[in-house]
Parts: structure tokens; C-alpha cells; sequence
């Protein structure tokens, strides 16, 4: 063992994820990021994690390890480890300080490995599973919809007590604990690279090639799945056309849905850019857009909002989700609705109100918000939720 219960001296964190993208996505970034911060800290970060193939390398963010796991069907390319024996052989050798948990599946087990044993644990929860559960049964089971919450409640009690702490982003996202009474939760916002994601990004050229002078330049940047709601970006540009508005629009996001989204979209100012490797042009896109669309209605955090309003770029974000708290006064957030016809009227009605502001003012506002979030502040944050000291200050 590397630290003592009391967090004296450099610890190994051993992290376990499942559904990480091989490209992007918040979950990979909060992996990344946190890595990162807690190398700089001093202390010894290890992620494992599903993959096609068995590996173990070295990165700026702390050692990888990567399990060969199956894809699960419909969910765009995702995998889960499903192998007990290979975590386990890997914790056996890792003798962990602290285990972080970032999933509600095949790894709740690693709970009971690490409390056997008097390892501290920590589970990160990134989805509200009661708004999960009840949105794929009110798009797929009508008649389950009333089940929903209960076996959430069920599934969420079991994981409270399995951990010594539950991480939440978010009072919408503890929202689902705190009505059990769940007391073991701690707050801990994500952050955001401030120096990569900054409106100096904006590129002039690209914006001639995305829309013509005048347009209203929209971008959504999500993965391409059901909870995410993704079309909802086309109705909003179809009902601003339908008014007489000039838009343009440009999906960047990828998954299961991507298909049937373009086939929508035929004949309409929208291009599907896919998720691209870097980040840079990432900022870029999102500098260089008027306003971001962020479609999902539960969202425990929005990451790609907020890497949005730190470009100096607004959004607009339904009301459902957690996706109010990150934006605040530096967009609209709209009610959905249920007809997609009256959607997209909702979506469109946002992009207004932004649009009617002066372009300066509303970009000093995003950025404004968006300093409000650091990955510093969240690392930090992260370490104490583990006991750990923080021995370095984290960048």
C-alpha cells in the first residue's frame, strides 16, 4: 500500500469504467482530466477500462489498462467489462488505496472486493437513473413507464450502501439519492479547459465554409443515441426556416442514430461532422458557432455545454435535466414537448432570444460562466472526497 487510511503521502487510485468512447465524449474527458490532476497532485492514478484487445500502457493522464470486454448492442460502439476475472487479477496486483467506480453495471461488485478489504470507494454517477429508466419506457414500454421509478429506487439505495461515497455533479443529479435519504453523497462539478476551449478559437474561414454571411450558425455537439434526443436540433432548424430565419446547422456526434438522422435531415442546411479526434478543432467548431443546441433532457452535468459557453458561445438546453445549473444566465433553457412539431417551435423560439442579443454581450456572458468551472477546483474537490492530500496545486 502506497498511503495510510489518513491520506499521508502519494496514493494509488485504481479507476473502473465502462462505456468510455474511443474518441470522445464527457465521460472520457472527466477520466482524462481527473488522471491528470491527480499525477499532478502526486499521487498514482490507474484506469481500466473495456477495449477490443488486452493493453497496458503509459499516459499523461496515469497508467491504462484495458480489458478485452464485448460492444453491447445499440449503443453505437460502447463496451462493458464483463469479466470478473481479469479485474480482479489486475486489483490483486494493484493493491489500490482507493478504488473510483464510474459505472452502475458490471463493476457494483468492485464494492464489495474494496470494502472487504478496507479499501476506500468511491462511485462517480453519471446518469439519473429514475429519468433514464422512465424515458426509454415512456419511448419504448408506455405500459412499464409506472415501474420505473421504484426499480431505480431499488437499484440506487443498493449502490449507495455498496460505497463508501457517492460523487454527484450536480443537485439535479442528487436528486435521485437525497428523496431515498441517502446521506454518503458529495457534490463534485466537472470543469473545464479554460485555455483550450476560449473564443480566440474562432476561425473565420471556417465559418464561410459552415454558412453564408447572415445565417444563424447552430451547432450540436452530442452522441447520436436515444437519451440524447438528437433530432431535435433538425426540428429547430426546420421551424426557423419555416419562419423565414437563415440557419445553418452542424451535428458533431456520432453513434447509433446517425443514419436515420442525416436520411431527416436530407434538404435541410445541416452537416453531420462525426467526433473527431481533436480537441483543438473541437473548440474551434465551437467558437466559431452563434449558439449550441444541447438536446439532452437528462443530463446530470452537459460537458459539451460547458466547453461551448468557455468558447463565448450561448446555449440553448431543455429544462429537464441538470443542464440549467452549468448554463445559468448564458442562454435559454426551453421546456420540451412532447410533439416534435412544437419541439423544434421551442428550440427555435431559444435561438432567437439569443440571436436578438448583442453578439458581445452575450458572448462575455458564456465566458463569465463557464470560469466558474475548473478542473482544477474539481480535482481538488475529488482528492478530498478520497481522504487524499493535495500536494501539488493542480493547473
Amino acid at each position: 500500500m502506497i498511503a495510510d487510511d489518513n491520506g499521508a503521502g502519494p496514493a494509488r487510485i485504481v479507476r473502473l469504467a465502462n462505456f468510455v468512447g474511443p474518441v470522445s465524449g464527457g465521460l472520457r474527458t472527466a477520466l482524462r482530466e481527473w488522471g491528470r490532476g491527480y499525477r499532478a497532485a502526486g499521487h498514482h492514478p490507474v484506469l481500466i477500462v473495456p477495449a477490443g484487445t488486452a493493453s497496458d500502457t503509459e499516459t499523461d493522464y496515469g497508467r491504462v489498462i484495458t480489458v478485452p470486454s464485448p460492444v453491447i448492442p445499440g449503443t453505437g460502439g460502447y463496451r462493458a467489462i464483463v469479466s470478473r476475472r481479469h479485474v480482479r487479477r489486475w486489483l490483486g496486483e494493484l493493491r489500490p488505496d482507493r478504488v473510483e467506480v464510474h459505472d452502475r453495471t458490471t463493476l457494483r461488485w468492485v464494492a464489495s472486493w474494496a470494502r472487504a478489504r478496507g479499501v476506500g470507494s468511491v462511485v462517480v454517477s453519471h446518469e439519473r437513473l429514475d429519468s433514464l429508466l422512465r424515458l426509454y419506457a415512456d419511448t419504448w414500454l408506455p405500459a412499464a413507464s409506472g415501474r420505473a421509478i421504484p426499480v431505480a429506487d431499488a437499484l440506487n439505495r443498493r449502490m449507495a450502501q455498496a460505497y463508501d461515497t457517492v460523487v454527484i455533479t450536480t443537485d439535479w443529479a442528487s436528486a435521485e439519492f437525497t428523496r431515498l435519504g441517502v446521506t454518503n453523497l458529495r457534490r463534485v462539478p466537472l470543469g473545464v479547459d479554460l485555455e483550450l476551449f476560449h473564443s480566440s478559437r474562432y476561425d473565420a474561414a471556417l465559418r464561410g465554409r459552415l454558412a453564408s454571411p447572415g445565417e444563424l450558425l447552430v451547432v450540436q455537439c452530442t452522441r447520436l443515441h436515444t437519451e440524447k434526443l438528437p433530432h431535435r436540433v433538425i426540428h429547430a432548424i426546420e421551424a426557423l426556416l419555416a419562419r423565414g430565419v437563415r440557419a445553418a446547422a452542424v451535428v458533431a456526434g456520432d453513434g447509433p442514430l446517425r443514419g436515420s438522422l442525416e436520411a431527416a435531415a436530407q434538404g435541410l442546411p445541416i452537416r453531420f461532422a462525426g467526433f473527431g479526434h481533436d480537441r483543438a478543432e473541437l473548440a474551434r467548431l465551437l467558437a466559431t458557432a452563434d449558439v449550441l443546441i444541447a438536446p439532452g433532457p437528462v443530463e446530470t452535468f452537459g460537458l459539451a455545454a460547458l466547453e461551448a459557453l468557455a468558447c463565448g458561445t450561448p446555449v440553448v438546453a431543455p429544462g429537464d435535466g441538470a443542464l440549467g445549473e452549468v448554463v445559468g444566465d448564458a442562454g435559454v433553457v426551453v421546456r420540451g414537448q412532447h410533439d416534435v412539431v412544437a419541439d423544434g417551435e421551442a428550440f427555435a423560439d431559444g435561438l432567437l432570444q439569443i440571436a436578438a442579443l448583442p453578439p458581445a454581450a452575450r458572448r462575455l456572458a458564456a465566458r463569465r460562466q463557464a470560469e466558474r468551472f475548473s478542473w482544477s477546483t474539481s480535482v481538488q474537490a475529488m482528492l478530498r472526497t478520497h481522504g487524499l492530500s493535495i500536494d501539488v496545486e493542480v493547473s
